[in-house]
């Protein structure tokens, strides 16, 4: 099934179950107000969902209505826990190789994983407002999945099943101050504002064949200013999956439903031709294709993004239908 986040006015908004050609919607009001309430009682309010999405489905829901994203917030809009990890270690490698850094051993074996903000998430279709375009603007398209309870020292395979929703993200990141910050050795703060998400969050067996193993195996589309600039596969050159990365997180602690994992910036290797490399599917941040252009020719070219600079992350099926709805921000100032 596929749900959403109506805003209400409210901290938390109204659930939704939207269609599964995100035409239509329908208020979970009886069976469940928020999101949040839904994931700490799943085995007895999702069968209700689940029917209320299939009547929705059939056209035998009366009191439908067109679904809008743009009145979306994000799935969850705050959340017990954001953490964030780096599924593509094709992503850091480019990273590293463009300043001639070694990737540590380690980072092959253990995810990397950062704890970011979770009390203000933004909406698919919210303005991103920044200080200044000196900071190093650029988006970061990821797949994020939602948790259900997850007891501590459980294992891959078995975190795998711990979740309950897949969505979209862009994990807005302010690439001139993460040096300075990282050089004190805490990790990342300032320099990773709040994070969008796509208007639906799925559950795993609405994905079908594309959802196996922990991974989605699905096409991550991203436009800038309307040029499409990736088509990065998700389900490729992948690292660590999705119960690899549960499974750090609850190495020494329990994970309580309604915890968000993301996997870091889809990315996928280069291909052979004629002796060079290609980037044939482009990039899923601005920050790698900057990686690629020194790799390449010894500095960047492009820039990080400016205000009035546009943004589109969305996930297509094989049937050509968007899958969780877009993420279509406008990068502004913050308002004085």
């Amino acid at each position: 099934m596929k749900l959403a986040t109506y805003k209400d006015g409210s901290r938390d908004g109204q659930l939704v179950v939207v269609s599964r050609d995100l035409s239509t919607a329908h208020y979970a009001t009886g069976i469940a107000e928020r999101l949040q309430q839904a994931l700490d009682d799943w085995n007895f309010i999702a069968p209700q969902l689940q029917d209320l999405y299939e009547a929705l489905n059939g056209g035998k829901s009366r009191h439908a209505f067109p679904f809008d994203p743009a009145r979306c917030m994000a799935p969850l809009p705050r959340a017990y826990q954001w953490a964030d990890g780096s599924a593509y270690i094709n992503h850091v490698e480019l990273v590293r190789l463009a300043r001639n850094s070694k990737v540590p051993d380690n980072y092959y074996s253990e995810p990397l994983m950062y704890q970011g903000g979770s009390d203000d998430f933004l909406g698919p279709c919210d303005t991103p407002h920044f200080v200044s375009e000196d900071w190093g603007i650029d988006f970061e398209a990821e797949v994020a999945v939602v948790t259900g309870d997850v007891p501590m020292a459980t294992g891959p395979d078995e975190a795998v099943e711990s979740i309950r929703l897949v969505m979209l993200a862009n994990d807005w990141s302010l690439r001139h101050l993460i040096p300075d910050e990282l050089a004190k050795g805490f990790g990342f703060f300032q320099s990773k504002p709040a994070t969008a998400f796509s208007p639906v969050a799925v559950t795993p067996d609405e994905l079908g064949e594309a959802w196996q193993g922990g991974k989605l195996h699905l096409p991550m589309q991203v436009q800038w200013n309307g040029r499409t600039v990736g088509l990065c596969d998700a389900g490729q050159d992948v690292t660590f999956h999705f119960g690899q990365l549960i499974a750090h997180i609850c190495k020494t602690r329990n994970v309580r439903a309604g915890s968000i994992v993301g996997s870091g910036t889809v990315s996928n290797k280069a291909v052979e031709k004629d002796g060079k490399k290609e980037w044939v599917k482009g990039y899923s941040c601005i920050a790698e294709k900057r990686a690629i252009e020194t790799i390449l020719d010894g500095q960047p070219a492009t820039d990080y993004m400016k205000f009035g600079d546009t943004v589109r992350i969305e996930m297509k099926g094989r049937d050509g239908q968007s899958v969780f709805g877009a993420i279509d921000q406008a990068v502004s100032r913050l308002p004085r």
